[in-house]
């Protein structure tokens, strides 16, 4: 996928009844090409391009038949799942509330739910061979803390893949600056063939966040 070009910047006037912080956020919104692109192409957030380059690199959608997509909101990843595996079945899941998507199934719960797992499993006629994190906690503005926050639901989802994972799958999430910890990281090495961490193009340069990519994964003994 080529990178969307840049326009000149657009300044956002100053309001009242806006911060310094939130006039920043909307200017760079206004000014980011992968924005742009996303309403053009009709997703519903920057995010879909992350996968998609994801996708060009690491080639994870590639005959996928099963998706798990967690932390769905507000649907940017399973859209582009759907465009480029039309015929995949997918199911998501978020404590946030998701417009329906034509041809996925939405939970609204939270996924750390003891019956979180069994809702994702019974929505899908089988092993799921791709499973996807885009989780993240809400932040309290205490860096050591949000991390730790973050990995834990990236652990969780770490384990609900090794635990439902077809043989040969993949799982996918977002982590933050630093990549995996050595824990998850000592886990992911176990149970799959490769594990790489990457930031695609569409991730914002100041952003944290990186991804960490787990294929093949070998099976439960």
């Amino acid at each position: 996928m080529s990178r969307p070009g840049k326009d000149p910047d657009k300044k956002v006037r100053t309001s009242k009844g806006r911060t310094q912080s939130s006039n920043q956020w909307l200017e760079r919104q206004l000014n980011d090409p992968y924005v742009k692109k996303a309403k053009a192409d009709g997703y519903r957030s920057r995010a879909a391009y992350k996968l998609i380059e994801l996708d060009e690199k690491f080639k994870l959608l590639k005959s996928i038949k099963r998706v798990v997509d967690l932390g769905i909101t507000p649907g940017g990843w399973s859209q582009a799942v759907r465009r480029i595996a039309p015929k995949a079945s997918i199911v998501g899941i978020d404590l946030l509330e998701t417009d329906p998507i034509e041809g996925v199934t939405i939970f609204q719960m939270d996924f750390m739910a003891d019956e979180a797992p069994a809702r994702l499993q019974d929505a899908l006629d089988g092993p799921p061979d791709l499973v996807m994190s885009d989780m993240a906690a809400n932040t309290v503005g205490h860096k050591q803390t949000d991390h730790l926050r973050t990995m834990g639901l990236v652990e969780a989802a770490a384990w609900f893949a090794v635990e439902t994972l077809e043989t040969g799958g993949t799982f996918i999430a977002k982590v933050l600056a630093g990549g995996t910890d050595r824990d998850l990281l000592d886990l992911l090495k176990k149970h799959f063939k490769t594990v790489k961490h990457a930031k695609p193009p569409a991730s914002r340069k100041g952003s944290s966040e990186w991804y960490v990519i787990a294929q093949g994964f070998k099976g439960r003994s």
